[in-house]
């Protein structure tokens, strides 16, 4: 069984709280995190959409994460970009 890597390789915020990402496996869109994630505890800096615009990919884990540490799955936001489901564990 091959397994392909989910993994974020660049990430680029589109406004609001709107990114665009590519994966290691060439899928990319954008995605529209206010109707994703609930801006409270460790996401409540990226209300502020200056904050949010702070993503970077964090090549170690293969995901995106702002400069608090907040960080979202890579397969999470494989699945909202893609329309895929979520894999089975």
């Amino acid at each position: 069984m091959t397994v392909v890597s989910k993994d974020v390789v660049e990430v680029r915020h589109t406004g609001g709280h709107k990114l665009w990402m590519r994966f290691r496996d060439g899928a990319s869109g954008e995605v529209d995190l206010s109707k994703a994630l609930e801006f409270d505890g460790v996401f409540q800096p990226l209300r502020d959409e200056a904050y949010f615009a702070r993503v970077r990919v964090l090549e170690e884990t293969g995901t995106i994460a702002w400069p608090n540490d907040a960080d979202v799955d890579a397969d999470v936001l494989y699945a909202l970009v893609t329309g895929k489901p979520l894999p089975k564990f």
